[in-house]
């Protein structure tokens, strides 16, 4: 009996860690299922994150879709309103600005940049937001105190005046323009970190891991981390569009990117001499940065009643 005992043992040892495996897959895809429910009740959401995948899709493949390069110059073509319009040409859908480059091609090559910069001021400000916010949550006394006051300062400073002034410290470009939107991003994450750590360090499942033995480190990013990251994602898609939208506002300063960057608040800044008598130059770039902010600013709502179980509607 002994020994077909221990014969059997491997096969049930498969046999169950397939059942575990099985069971995983079927919670993951009712979580999923469940969540697409929450989130598809909010109309706006689903069509903002069409928006959003379309936007996506025109970025990567822009040297395919874009009829033009966009920084090609046409010489006989400076200012050419819509097709549309008297004078319009159908070369140039919606146009050309002063020194004769397509608008189209202009804003298809801007979105990467647009998109480039909201997921590089998210990821750096999420990740030092979610580790401060981890920290101070966690050891409390002295190094929380410390953490949230410097997060307060930042705070107090109006969000893009102090982009600026760090630009200017840094000097302009996109780069620095990144940096300086993600270290004005960074105490949204890091108050938000922290009051969820706050309601989940006393736990149970906490409690329980640390009388097992779990050190601090798995404790924060392992056992707590896990179950504060709803808010999170929603704050990371609002921080999105902010972000968008500082790069655009540094671009229209002259503080972000530089021309001939197809960058929409660069264009902007362009334009700024033909808007009594080229609409179209400053028209579509505003409208570009619009629709796209709203959208995300949807897709974070939809995202939000589908992750905050308060928000889930019967």
């Amino acid at each position: 009996m002994t020994e077909a005992s221990a014969t059997q043992t491997p096969a049930t040892e498969t046999a169950v860690a397939a059942k575990l495996a099985s069971e995983s897959r079927n919670a993951t895809k009712a979580m999923l299922t469940e969540f697409w429910y929450y989130f598809s009740q909010n109309r706006g959401a689903v069509i903002g994150l069409a928006f959003f995948l379309a936007l996506v899709v025109v970025a990567v493949f822009a040297p395919l879709v874009a009829p033009h390069a966009p920084d090609t110059q046409y010489r006989d073509s400076f200012l050419t309103p819509p097709v549309w319009e008297a004078g319009g040409k159908a070369a140039f859908l919606l146009g050309t600005d002063a020194v004769g480059r397509d608008i189209l091609s202009r804003l298809i090559y801007g979105a990467r940049y647009s998109l480039f910069i909201g997921v590089i001021v998210v990821t750096i400000a999420l990740s030092g937001g979610i580790v401060l916010g981890v920290i101070a949550g966690y050891f409390r006394g002295a190094v929380d105190t410390f953490i949230m006051r410097v997060m307060d300062i930042i705070l107090a400073f109006p969000s893009l005046l102090l982009a600026l002034v760090l630009v200017a410290i840094l000097g302009p470009g996109l780069t620095n323009a990144m940096i300086a939107i993600a270290l004005v991003l960074q105490p949204h994450f890091v108050r938000l970190t922290r009051a969820a750590v706050l309601s989940e360090r006393n736990r149970d499942y906490v409690v329980a891991a640390r009388l097992a033995g779990a050190g601090n480190m798995r404790l924060m990013f392992k056992t707590i981390l896990p179950n504060c990251l709803s808010p999170l994602i929603v704050q990371a898609t609002l921080s999105f569009s902010s972000a968008i939208l500082d790069a655009a506002a540094l671009g229209f300063l002259g503080m972000g990117a530089q021309p001939p960057t197809p960058e929409w608040g660069t264009m902007l800044a362009e334009a700024r001499e033909f808007i009594l008598r080229a609409w179209w130059v400053v028209t579509f770039p505003g409208l570009a940065i619009l629709i796209t902010v709203l959208a995300i600013n949807l897709v974070g709502d939809g995202l939000r009643d589908a992750l905050d179980p308060k928000l889930k509607r019967s």
